[in-house]
């Protein structure tokens, strides 16, 4: 990888991003930031992040075989990668919490992001925004946030993490081009935090319903079991999962 390391900047992904305007980056090339002001999540939530004592970082990868359709290989693949580094880590309880989140036990670890850019109907890129909490102790009004240091009590080197991130994503997407999207779900849905539990979900209006999970479709629509047993299939928008 060819690594760019700032001290403190809005988001990682944004500045990539302009990077990707006025030159051409290398394929694999990373900004980290020791210090994250506007990190960005999912539904358009937060990152917190605290300086010195969380990874954030965003990763440039180039395709050219896929379809703006296949976005949801890359979440996949993404997710996989980031999952099986802290399994190297010795992490316990590694889960993947649908879409993107990475979960230990019951707490959120890791939040992915990741924003693609189209040539026509080809997907040309994608930077992929990843925040890890590693040495953080401390998160306010965050109940379900945890780090590798809270499940562990070690503390660990950023650099070293950083290193084995970038490497196990990379080896997961440069697998895409020669894998199905029904090879990947069989390591992916495995690995879904809560998968073939009964859990609560809530809709967009707050209604709440109890429902299994079961694995995703091709869409990257979360397939959940309802309580008559007929199958449901519910978009990012649509649901989230209450734990």
């Amino acid at each position: 990888m060819e690594l760019i390391k700032l001290s403190a900047i809005a988001s990682t992904n944004s500045y990539l991003k302009e990077i990707c305007t006025q030159m051409q980056p290398r394929d694999a090339t990373v900004v980290w930031a020791e210090s994250q002001t506007e990190g960005r999540g999912q539904r358009g939530t937060s990152w917190q992040s605290e300086p010195g004592k969380s990874l954030t970082f965003s990763l440039l990868k180039r395709f050219s075989i896929f379809s703006s359709a296949d976005h949801i290989l890359i979440n996949m693949a993404t997710s996989i990668g980031v999952a099986k580094a802290l399994d190297l880590l010795k992490i316990p309880k590694v889960a993947i919490k649908w879409p993107n989140d990475i979960m230990s036990y019951d707490k959120k670890l890791c939040g992915i992001l990741i924003e693609n850019q189209l040539k026509g109907k080809l997907l040309s890129s994608s930077i992929i925004g990843i925040g890890l909490n590693i040495n953080n102790s401390k998160f306010d009004n965050l109940p379900h946030a945890g780090s590798l240091f809270t499940i562990t009590g070690k503390n660990y080197e950023l650099e070293a993490v950083l290193e084995l991130l970038v490497k196990c994503i990379l080896e997961e997407l440069e697998k895409l081009e020669t894998s199905s999207f029904n090879e990947l779900k069989t390591v992916y849905e495995p690995s879904l935090f809560r998968k073939d539990e009964i859990s609560v979900f809530e809709h967009e209006d707050g209604t709440l319903l109890n429902g299994i999970i079961r694995g995703i479709s091709v869409e990257g629509n979360l397939c959940v079991e309802l309580e008559d047993e007929r199958w449901a299939e519910f978009s990012l928008k649509e649901i989230k999962l209450r734990y």
